[in-house]
Parts: C-alpha cells; sequence; structure tokens
C-alpha cells in the first residue's frame, strides 16, 4: 500500500488511500462548497492532487527569442522592431569573419538577463534565449551569459514548387561551417535547431515530414561528426513550426533516435490588428483552445519509440508583432501566465516567449529596455514555480485559472491563481488530495481508521504564513504598461536595477483573495505533498 506524507511544519495528516485531504493549515474542509456573497464575492475551492507530478519542466522553463526582422518590418502601419533585432542589437560574427559592432553595455538590458542585478536581487540564471525567426541565417551570437539556442535556415538546397512546396533535400554545408566555426572559437551553443515554420502546411513554404525528418538526421550526423571530441553536445530541436498532427506524428515516429526537442509555435490569439484582441485573452474558451495541440503532442511523444521532449519554441499569441499596449501591456500576462500553466501541465519542458525585445510582445520595450509587465510575470514565475507540475482545478467559476508546482525554493508548494473577471473578487480556500497507508488500529473488528497527529496546543497558537503576490495594473488600467505588485509599481530605480519582488506574509489559515482582474501568486512552503517529497 503507498504511503504518503503530508505535512504543515510538523503537522501531519495520514489518512486512507485515495480520501480527499480537506484542508487549509489548521482548518479542515471536507467537501466542496461555493457562494456568491454581498459585494460580488465568491467562494471556491482549488483543488490540488499531491500524489504525483502530471509534468516535469527543464529548469530553465522561462525562455525568450530575438529576431532577425529588420527597421523596415512593419505590420498594419505600424513598425514595431525599430532596432530591437539580432540585426542591431549585439555583437554578430558572420562565418565569413565579417564584423556587426553593436552595443552591449546597455545596464537596464544585461539587468534583465543576467544572473544577478548589482542590488544582488536575483534574475534568470540563466536565461533561454533562442535566436532565430523569419528571417534566421547564419550569424552567431556572442558574449551573452544566456543559454543559446541557434536556428539554422532550412531552404538552403531546395527548390521552391508553386504552391510553396519545397522540394529537394536541405543541403548542410552552410550550417556545417557555422557550426564548426562556433566549435573552434568555443562558443557554447545549447541546442541548433533545423527551419522556422515549415512544418504541416508551412508558413509560406512547407516541406514534408519525411523529408524533414532525413534533414534532421543530417543536422544529427553533422553536429556528431563536429562535437566528436566535445563532451557537452547541443541539442537537435526540430521543427519549430505550427503543430500538425498527421505532420508531427510522421516526423516523430521517422526520427526516433535524432531529435532531441519537438519545437512548435503557437500564435492562438490570431492577428494583432484584431479589435477584439483583449476580449479573447480574457475569454476562458479561447484560452482553454490551445490545451488540444499541447494535449495531442503529449500524446505524439508518449505513443512513439522516441524520448524527446515538447517545447514551445516560439509564441507570441498574437501573430504580425502583436498590438501596442496590449500584447506590451498588463493584460497579456492573463495569456502569458496561462500559457505557461498550461503547457507546463502538459509536460512542456520549455516555453519560449515572442520576443525577448522586439516587435510589440517584447518582454522588454523595444526602445529603452525597461521590462514590460509580463518579465515581471516571467520573472516570478521563474522564482517561485518548481519543476515539478501538480494536476489542479478550481470549479466555482471558468474565469479563475488555476495551477500548481512544487515550489521552487522550499518543499512546500507554489499556487498561481489568475481571475478574469471584471467585478468579482473570489475566495479561494485550498483541497489536496494525497494517499497514504491505511493504518490498522487494534480495536473491535480491526477496522481501518484515521489517525491524525495535530501541533502540540503551545505550538497550535504560533500563526502560519505563507507568501502572496498580487499582481494587478496601474489605475485598474488593462493597457497598462506599468504592473504593481502587492499595491506597489514595479519600476526601476536609478541604476536601471529591477526592483525587489517582496511578498505580502499572510496567515495561511486565511483563504486567498483574487481581486477581479488581477494574479496571485501564493508560496505555501509548510504544505509539503507526496509529489513534492
Amino acid at each position: 500500500m503507498p504511503r504518503a506524507l503530508l505535512q504543515m511544519s510538523s503537522l501531519v495528516l495520514q489518512m486512507g488511500f485515495d480520501a480527499w485531504v480537506c484542508f487549509f493549515t489548521f482548518s479542515f474542509i471536507c467537501g466542496y462548497s461555493e457562494a456568491l456573497g454581498e459585494n460580488g464575492t465568491l467562494e471556491g475551492i482549488v483543488f490540488i492532487d499531491g500524489k504525483s507530478a502530471i509534468g516535469i519542466t527543464d529548469t530553465n522553463f522561462i525562455c525568450a527569442t530575438l529576431d532577425w526582422w529588420p527597421p523596415e518590418k512593419c505590420d498594419y502601419g505600424t513598425c514595431a522592431w525599430g532596432h530591437a533585432s539580432l540585426l542591431n542589437l549585439v555583437f554578430l560574427l558572420s562565418i565569413f569573419d565579417s564584423v556587426c559592432v553593436c552595443d552591449l553595455s546597455n545596464t537596464i538590458f544585461l539587468n534583465a538577463i543576467k544572473v544577478r542585478t548589482s542590488s544582488d536581487h536575483a534574475a534568470f540564471s540563466p536565461l533561454k534565449i533562442r535566436l532565430g525567426g523569419t528571417l534566421q541565417d547564419k550569424s552567431l551570437l556572442s558574449e551573452f551569459r544566456a543559454l543559446i539556442i541557434f536556428g539554422l535556415n532550412a531552404l538552403d538546397g531546395r527548390t521552391i514548387l508553386p504552391g510553396g512546396s519545397a522540394f529537394g533535400a536541405w543541403d548542410s554545408k552552410n550550417a556545417a561551417s557555422l557550426i564548426a566555426y562556433t566549435v573552434k572559437k568555443g562558443y557554447p551553443i545549447y541546442g541548433w535547431e533545423l527551419g522556422n515554420e515549415l512544418s504541416g502546411t508551412g508558413v509560406g513554404t512547407k516541406v514534408t515530414a519525411a523529408q524533414y525528418a532525413s534533414d534532421s538526421i543530417s543536422l544529427q550526423n553533422v553536429v556528431q561528426e563536429i562535437y566528436k571530441d566535445v563532451t557537452s553536445k547541443p541539442q537537435i530541436i526540430a521543427p519549430g513550426g505550427f503543430f500538425d498532427q498527421n505532420w508531427f506524428t510522421d516526423f516523430v515516429n521517422k526520427t526516433p533516435k535524432t531529435v532531441d526537442v519537438v519545437s512548435h509555435h503557437i500564435y492562438n490569439l490570431g492577428s494583432g490588428a484584431d479589435e477584439h484582441l483583449v476580449e479573447r485573452i480574457l475569454d476562458p474558451s479561447t484560452l482553454d483552445g490551445e490545451a488540444d495541440t499541447f494535449s495531442k503532442l503529449q500524446n505524439i511523444l508518449k505513443s512513439s519509440a522516441t524520448s524527446a521532449r515538447a517545447w514551445v519554441g516560439e509564441a507570441g499569441g498574437a501573430y504580425n508583432s502583436g498590438r501596442n499596449l496590449v500584447t506590451n501591456a498588463f493584460v497579456f500576462s492573463f495569456w502569458y501566465l496561462d500559457q505557461l500553466g498550461m503547457s507546463s501541465s502538459y509536460d512542456t519542458k520549455t516555453y519560449c516567449r515572442q520576443s525577448l525585445i522586439g516587435g510589440n510582445y517584447g518582454l522588454l520595450n523595444t526602445t529603452n529596455f525597461t521590462p514590460n509587465p509580463d518579465y515581471y510575470s516571467a520573472l516570478l514565475w521563474h522564482r517561485l514555480m518548481g519543476r515539478r507540475v501538480l494536476s489542479t482545478s478550481f470549479s466555482a467559476t471558468k474565469k479563475i485559472r488555476a495551477y500548481a508546482h512544487c515550489a521552487k525554493q522550499s518543499k512546500g508548494i507554489t499556487v498561481l491563481l489568475i481571475n478574469l473577471d471584471n467585478s468579482t473578487t473570489v475566495q479561494a480556500k485550498l483541497s489536496f488530495n494525497s494517499s497514504s497507508r491505511r493504518h490498522k488500529h487494534r480495536s473491535r473488528g480491526h477496522v481501518h481508521r484515521r489517525k491524525v497527529i495535530l501541533l502540540p496546543r503551545r505550538q497550535k497558537r504560533v500563526a502560519i504564513t505563507r507568501e502572496e503576490y498580487h499582481l494587478t495594473a496601474k489605475d485598474g488600467n488593462l493597457h497598462s504598461q506599468t504592473m504593481l505588485l502587492n499595491g506597489n509599481a514595479l519600476v526601476l530605480n536609478s541604476e536601471g536595477d529591477i526592483p525587489p519582488l517582496h511578498p505580502l506574509h499572510v496567515n495561511s489559515s486565511e483563504p486567498i483573495t483574487i481581486a477581479p482582474y488581477s494574479i496571485v501568486f501564493s508560496h505555501l512552503p509548510h504544505v509539503v505533498l507526496p509529489a513534492c517529497s
């Protein structure tokens, strides 16, 4: 019979197998209840299955992209990229040793991505960065404190037929030259990704799954040969395109020992020009729609012989550079954090946001590099949400999105709650499902009974607290580019440092309050579940 330990500080509960363990610190809540009280307050319960993890993310789950778009890239009359692309942002070396010397000294930009800021507040450590996009070519990012995934041009050597089909095999010579150059120079590359948006019907151009599989094998052979004397070899990543079930199934089945990562792109909100974009972001059914992609890809990988893992290689939500004051404003954190929560629950290992900087969906402002709201959402996720993902649900209303992970910096858990409602405050209590060994008691009929071990009375008086991070928009304006943390604006100091992200300390016997149009991270270090042990 399996055994599990559910501990809150020195509180230990041992109950029968498959019994619902309903508690919130010292308050035991059995069953489910919800009620809409006065002043638009809704009570409900967050159900968390603490028996086992349903997914495990990479340590560096958070990833961002840098793209190649030039300043002339314009959408709907707006040129949103400026000089924020790889062509202008960083120091680039081509395989022909031509040099573009650009500025890497921007303090704000460096503070946003390096391991620690001067004020010793941990940032990303390190940040995964995917270099690529529609114009990905043969350049290399260097002198960057990050895990680099480099996108390779997969159209070399092919003939593009009328209708967009690409004919012929990939010519790997150019890529091999670049890869060899990086090894010679000692540039560490985390992964080489073949192609960009050529899967399924493609975007402009398409390659069959069978041909793509053959080309991926060619890339693997190149990497194995060039890195033969190198201990740590980079990941082979493909196809970096939009999910098509039949295409991906064929591709995965033909590359069981070739590809380390199967990557796909997400722009599920439609065009950045859509005037109803905010409505779509706040619509639970729209958000739920992407679960089908995550689920189908997870099933493809599980049912095949591959050991490859799923990544979201690029996700900007709204295509054609997003929309100003929407995809770079507070409201977009509803979509972004929901995507992080949903994708990880389907065992996605890494999620790359389009973009780190550039367009209208950058984590950083395109012009001055200051963090947009989603940067702080990503940073809080990175600090608080551990690798192990717990099955989580909230039944009182579809307007609450609920996710939970084992905590990153404790043996407890972190819960993420997103309130898409504009007028209802939610009071959420937590209920846990965990399994433990039944205990026999020598009593009449040897009946199995629960054994509950409580804290000594002296210790009961000591309040156990949790940490809460409440995110709201400045002045309640969803289009604001200033995010409030527990009522305080998140702004850089005069040195360009990322501000500290201090939590509120709340008595754990109280329900979690999620205000209208707000997001809450709640870290409960004393809730130790079997899945996190």
